[in-house]
């Protein structure tokens, strides 16, 4: 059976270092417990995908997001692929040009080159890829969210218009259905990531996010797992092998 390509961004909570940022250790950790997609790595990654893990936190380095400010919606609250802001728009980090190049260039750049390597790799062995965009969201919306309308559902399914088929998203909405769980596609976050060389140019590059809502397996209002987190990682696994059962529709 054909692997899956599990794009797993922001399960990290390691800062390689402190350059530029003006919150105590405190506030930065503050800003790691509300942001950090707790145990992502642990709900989605397995012995027969290939995971790709950023090894840092998104609030040293963001790799989901683009690094054009034009480009990337986030940026004009301080949030684009360097965060400057917190969630409640205080300052967070002072990035100078200097130190933006460096950062994009020796950690945002290297984990994309190991991303687009993996893709590469399926394509010349399969002629397809299907990269699954591996999240989670906290319950309460953020302040920084663009869509906090609430209740939020159990699961949510980003697409992609160009890399995301109908058929695929009606079979991963279908599974979440079938098994009593609320479900619902590009809310309350949308689209699915793509490595650039094949963004809005091949087909044969598929791409789905799955975020998990993090009251299903996290205790309210903390990182601590709950009882049902064995339960949910089930889930996301069987989830995986429907995944890899219809890939390429």
């Amino acid at each position: 059976m054909k692997q899956l390509i599990l794009h797993i961004p922001h399960a990290s909570t390691h800062i390689p270092n402190r350059y530029g940022y003006l919150v105590s250790n405190k506030g930065l950790n503050a800003e790691l417990q509300k942001l950090t997609d707790w145990y992502t790595d642990e709900l989605f990654a397995n012995n027969q995908d290939e995971a790709v893990i950023a090894p840092f936190s998104r609030v040293f380095c963001d790799v989901e997001r683009f690094t054009d400010d034009s480009l990337e919606p986030m940026a004009k609250y301080g949030m684009g692929v360097l965060y400057e802001k917190t969630d409640e728009g205080k300052p967070l980090r002072q990035v100078s040009a200097a130190l933006r190049c460096e950062l994009v260039e020796k950690y945002y750049n290297v984990h994309h080159q190991r991303l687009t390597e993996a893709v590469e790799r399926q394509l010349t062995q399969h002629n397809s890829a299907l990269l699954i965009d591996c999240h989670s969201f906290p319950d309460v919306p953020l302040q920084r969210d663009l869509d906090k309308s609430t209740p939020r559902p159990d699961f949510n399914l980003g697409t992609d218009a160009f890399h995301t088929s109908p058929e695929l998203a009606k079979h991963a909405k279908q599974f979440f259905v079938e098994r009593g769980f609320t479900v619902e596609i590009n809310r309350p976050y949308a689209g699915t990531l793509v490595p650039m060389r094949w963004y809005n140019n091949d087909k044969r590059v598929s791409s789905l996010m799955l975020e998990v809502n993090r009251r299903l397996y996290l205790e309210n209002g903390t990182k601590e797992k709950s009882s049902y987190f064995n339960r949910v990682q089930m889930t996301v696994q069987q989830f995986l092998d429907t995944m890899r059962q219809i890939r390429g529709i």
